[in-house]
């Protein structure tokens, strides 16, 4: 089976910035492992076309491992912001040091070595390996799983099935040109056999896939029902000094948003009203805004109070520090942080009340 997906692969491959089509592999131009790995990373928990113009940005901002690894720890962050899942970006940096530091800025074209750099797992390893160096480890994504389960009429639900379906992907995983069958497999998973509506008539595994000869294809995988997501609640304080300068902080480097730049606020918690001793980071004369901010992270709904206040240029926080305003960039935050901000102008007037004021 894997001959005919390759024979498929070559004339339908996607073509994405960081993949090395196959004519040009065939004729012996291997990937640049530094562009698999970072387009394996951004691609986790993210579509294709939100990751495209994210690696663009990176890669000509820092074109090789060794430019990443020299980077500020603020700028890879702030250029990551509104991707999501920030441990990615934190893990990214890391990544790059220890390649720097432990393979001479090279990545290992070994698997098991793969797995010991920070940020790598087995998915992401088994990519690498196989994009980047052509060797035999089945890549399972989303794509792939449905693939298989359909391939194979496999009824056990996600994330149970999930070691079968690693099984049928390694016992289909060829000698011979592994890595554009990785991306052969997630192709055929995105274009063809899609989670609603598989053209089946145009699929390069029709003949030997047993759910479409078994009409169950549409149904499959099956996942098992996730439970509704909590709700949670929080305030952030919006103050913007006499002279502009905005009030920030860095967010902690563990839990949600780690590393990132935010605006000071309180916790989040699993309640009806943000927390009632939550504390101003300055003294100020603060004002609720109009509206909430309402974001959705992989665990939970958040719901978050936004309060404002104009502070005097004399002004001492409590906590965060004054970004003058000619250095601050909404698009520097990440989206539930930018959402406050717009909630913020959305709320502002032209006759100077509290939005207005501080705009």
């Amino acid at each position: 089976m894997p001959v005919n997906l390759l024979a498929w692969y070559d004339t339908a491959a996607r073509e994405m910035p960081w993949r090395t089509p196959p004519a040009a592999r065939k004729a012996g131009q291997m990937p640049d492992a530094y562009a698999v790995w970072m387009s394996e990373i951004m691609l986790q928990q993210t579509t294709v076309a939100t990751v495209k113009d994210y690696f663009r940005r990176f890669i000509a901002r820092w074109p090789t491992v060794g430019d990443l690894a020299a980077a500020k720890d603020a700028d890879v962050m702030a250029e990551w912001a509104g991707l999501g899942y920030y441990a990615r970006a934190r893990n990214l940096l890391k990544c790059a040091r220890a390649v720097m530091a432990d393979h001479d800025g090279v990545f290992p074209a070994d698997h098991a070595a793969l797995l010991k750099l920070p940020g790598i797992g087995p998915y992401t390893a088994a990519a690498v390996s196989s994009i980047a160096f052509d060797l035999p480890h089945a890549v399972l994504d989303g794509n792939v799983e449905r693939v298989m389960a359909r391939l194979f009429d496999i009824h056990t639900p996600l994330p149970a099935a999930k070691p079968e379906l690693m099984v049928r992907a390694e016992e289909l995983t060829p000698d011979t040109r592994p890595g554009d069958y990785a991306q052969a497999v997630m192709d055929l998973g995105a274009t063809i056999c899609t989670p609603k509506s598989p053209a089946c008539g145009i699929c390069p595994w029709r003949d030997p896939c047993v759910a479409r000869a078994k009409g169950t294809a549409a149904g499959l995988p099956k996942k098992t029902p996730k439970k509704p997501k909590p709700i949670r609640h929080g305030t952030v304080y919006l103050g913007q000094r006499a002279d502009g300068a905005w009030l920030l902080e860095t967010r902690p480097e563990k839990g949600l948003l780690g590393g990132m730049l935010g605006w000071p606020g309180s916790d989040w918690v699993d309640a009806a009203e943000p927390l009632p001793d939550s504390t101003p980071p300055a003294v100020g004369a603060w004002d609720v805004a109009a509206g909430e901010v309402r974001h959705t992270f992989t665990h939970f709904h958040l719901v978050l109070t936004v309060v404002t206040a104009q502070l005097p240029q004399d002004c001492t926080p409590l906590r965060g520090t004054f970004m003058p305003r000619t250095q601050f960039a909404p698009s520097d935050l990440p989206t539930v942080m930018r959402k406050a901000f717009d909630l913020l102008k959305a709320d502002a007037t032209p006759h100077g009340t509290q939005g207005g004021s501080l705009l």
